[in-house]
This record gives C-alpha cells, sequence and structure tokens, in this order.
C-alpha cells in the first residue's frame, strides 16, 4: 500500500494524451473566427452600399434612352426656327413659327425638369468631357473657347448623353503662329 498512497497523479503535470485542448491554438482559432467575421461583416456593407448606389444610379439615369431618343426632336425644331426668314409679313407664318418657338420652348423646359440639360453655349471654355471640337479656328474668342457651336449637346446629372459639336477659337487672327527655333 505504501507504493499506491505515495504515488502523486501525473496528469497535472504532463499534457493530456487524449488531445485536451490547447489555450493558445484556441485563442488563435478564435482570432481568425473575429477575423472572418468582421470580413463578413464589411463584405454585407460594401454590397449594401453597391446596391445603394445602383438603384440611386437607376433613378437619376432612369430616362437616358428615352431622352437620346428626343434629342434629334430638339435639333429639327431648332433648326427649323433658324431657318426660318426673319421678317415674314404673312401673319399665317408668323403663328407657325410661334408655336415651333413654343414647342422647342416646352421641350427644352421638360428636359429641364428631369435633369437634362442642353450644353455647348457659344463663348464657353472648351471642356473635352462635353465639347467634341470639329474644327479650329482663328477668332473674336480667347483661345480654347466655343467660337461656334454646330450642334448642342446634352447631358443628364453628370453624365454626356451627347457631346456639343462645336468650332473651338485658336484665339484673336491676327496673332502670328507659335515660333519654333529649330538650330541644325
Amino acid at each position: 500500500m505504501t507504493n499506491e498512497t505515495n504515488a502523486q497523479p501525473q496528469a497535472a503535470e504532463a499534457p493530456d494524451p487524449q488531445g485536451a485542448p490547447d489555450v493558445e491554438a484556441l485563442q488563435a482559432e478564435l482570432s481568425k473566427a473575429r477575423d472572418d467575421m468582421l470580413r463578413a461583416l464589411a463584405e454585407v456593407e460594401n454590397t449594401r452600399r453597391r446596391a445603394e448606389r445602383q438603384a440611386a444610379d437607376a433613378r437619376a439615369y432612369a430616362i437616358d434612352r428615352f431622352a437620346a431618343d428626343l434629342l434629334p426632336v430638339a435639333d429639327t425644331l431648332t433648326r427649323a426656327l433658324q431657318a426660318a426668314p426673319p421678317d415674314d409679313r404673312d401673319e399665317g407664318f408668323r403663328n407657325l413659327l410661334t408655336g415651333v418657338e413654343l414647342t422647342e420652348r416646352a421641350l427644352i423646359d421638360a428636359f429641364s425638369r428631369h435633369g437634362l440639360k442642353r450644353v455647348g453655349a457659344k463663348g464657353e471654355p472648351f471642356d473635352p468631357n462635353v465639347h467634341q471640337a470639329v474644327a479650329q479656328a482663328p477668332g473674336d474668342q480667347p483661345a480654347n473657347t466655343v467660337q461656334e457651336v454646330m450642334q448642342p449637346g446634352y447631358v443628364l446629372g453628370d453624365r454626356t448623353l451627347r457631346a456639343a459639336m462645336v468650332l473651338v477659337s485658336t484665339g484673336p487672327g491676327g496673332a502670328p503662329p507659335p515660333h519654333v527655333d529649330i538650330k541644325v
């Protein structure tokens, strides 16, 4: 009996041979689980923000195709007004011309109410985001300024639906061309 009573249990001093979990391993596993959870929460938040942004874009730009289809109508009304003789004495013709002017104004107002605005006014600085330069010529305007508008452009929100086709000024006609001194 002396051998049995003096024997101390060995389990407290040595690791459990049955594979009891190690505290460090559990902490590492917990840390990994926290990291995975934070990544999943971040992904959910990014998805939510992306969905909100797409919904806002859909609301803002829902009419872009319809508006693009109406742009030729606005162009035709503008051309009709430009082609009309300025001093016609016929009352019927003046009434027709007034009707075309009112129709054009109503269409442009409707565009404006829905966020579609006309761009490409004479005298504004050239902006490659909303202007398409079809030519350059010397003129009264400073360099890189819209000198003439061939076809107006339209912008919906911050998107260019159609760039304005413009003639860009190279500066006053009397200005000498830039001088480049080449030595051989």
